[in-house]
């Protein structure tokens, strides 16, 4: 009994922390994303530190989101594909964690 404790231990540890780093990963990238939307809706004043923000929220977000356009094509001037991603990444959150709940 004492050695099964030892084992479950860590690995119930590990797990956890997988955990919680999955769900703030996608908290994270979801912030990253509502940066990048916002920021593509403002025409902000050239400036050499707000380009290189603009260009790492396009380079981290973009790709993502290229994914959602080619499923849901423009409705006029309104890109919905950001609806889309978010609905995923939140499915993606929850599928992650219950499937590592059941290694606990």
């Amino acid at each position: 009994m004492g050695v099964v404790a030892s084992l479950t231990l860590p690995i119930g540890d590990a797990i956890s922390n997988v955990e919680t780093f999955v769900d703030v990963f996608i908290t994270i990238y979801g912030v990253v994303l509502i940066a990048y939307i916002l920021m593509s809706w403002v025409r902000l004043p050239y400036s050499v530190a707000l380009n290189r923000i603009q260009r790492f929220l396009y380079d981290v977000s973009e790709p993502y989101l290229r994914l959602f356009r080619r499923l849901l094509p423009m409705a006029g001037p309104l890109d919905l594909s950001p609806i889309l991603a978010f609905v995923a990444l939140g499915v993606i959150d929850r599928l992650l964690i219950w499937i590592l709940g059941h290694f606990h």
